[in-house]
This record gives C-alpha cells, structure tokens and sequence, in this order.
C-alpha cells in the first residue's frame, strides 16, 4: 500500500530527536576522550598519518549528522517495509558499538579490546547501509562517509596497538 505523499513531509520534531540521540552518544563519549588526549593518548606512539586531535570533533560532528538525517529518512519510511523492526535494532547495535568505542580506547585504555569493537562498528555500519538501503538509497548513501572515517579509525587503532605493544 503506497504511503501518501503528505505522511512523507520533513517533520522537525522526530529529525531534531534523531540528531539528539547521536549527539548525546557523541557528547558522552567525549567525557571519556577528551580527559585523555593530553594525558594518556599523547603517550602513545603513533604512526604518521595520526590526524592532529583538532580534526576529530568536526568530522565526528559532520558524521554524526548525516548517522541522525539516515535514521530520520528510514524512520520517516518506516511504514512500508516490514523490515523496520529488524533495521532498528541494527541502527541501535551500531549506536552502542559507537558509544563504546571510545570508552574501551580512552577509558579502559585497551587497545586490543578497543579494536574489536571498531570491526564489529565496522560490520554494523555495513549492516546499517544494508538494512538503510531496503528503505531509502540516500539513508543508505549517508552512512558511507561513517563508514570510511571508521574505516580509517580502525587502521589507525591497528597501527597505535602494533606500535605500543
């Protein structure tokens, strides 16, 4: 059964929602961030292609709106696939494997830990496009910018444990 056009209007209400619930995850991991970056994280070797600490917060903050305006699109199309329910909670596995992240890197202070998490992120985010796509190919799209930081991040967190062991 079709959707009628007007049930697919922007609602501001459910999208500012979706944009709060990245930046509360984002804004409490950085409780766990940023104590440690001039302590703990500025101790650790490095590779060479570490981007400066700076870069971080604008790129997270650009991720983390296209994350929300992806799981505002496949909420806002959620009434016509069965699958909703199935793609939810992989957007939600996501959400916690994002969240923690950064409390196993910078809180815990494991590595290894730390980089299991961020394959399984990384699976997740596959996932996410997958199930994203079954209901809209921007929603989908939006993630693939997430996917290639965390990409990165993941090379980045293999390089500081190899180099810290």
């Amino acid at each position: 059964m079709p959707t009628p056009i007007a049930a697919l209007r922007f609602r501001f209400f459910p999208y500012l929602i979706s944009l709060l619930i990245v930046f509360a995850i984002g804004i409490t991991a950085s409780l766990f961030t940023r104590p440690e970056i001039a302590g703990w994280y500025s101790t650790l070797k490095k590779p060479g292609f570490n981007p400066p600490p700076w870069l971080f917060a604008p790129v997270w903050s650009a991720i983390y709106i296209m994350i929300a305006t992806a799981a505002y699109l496949v909420w806002a199309h959620r009434h016509q696939k069965p699958a909703y329910a199935t793609t939810r909670l992989v957007y939600v596995i996501q959400l916690v494997l994002n969240f923690s992240w950064s409390i196993v890197f910078f809180g815990m202070h494991q590595l290894m830990g730390a980089l299991i998490v961020i394959a399984l992120l990384w699976l997740s985010i596959i996932a996410c496009i997958y199930w994203f796509g079954k209901f809209n190919r921007l929603a989908a799209w939006l993630l693939v910018p997430y996917l290639l930081w965390v990409s990165f991040a993941t090379v980045l967190n293999a390089s500081i444990y190899f180099l810290n062991q």
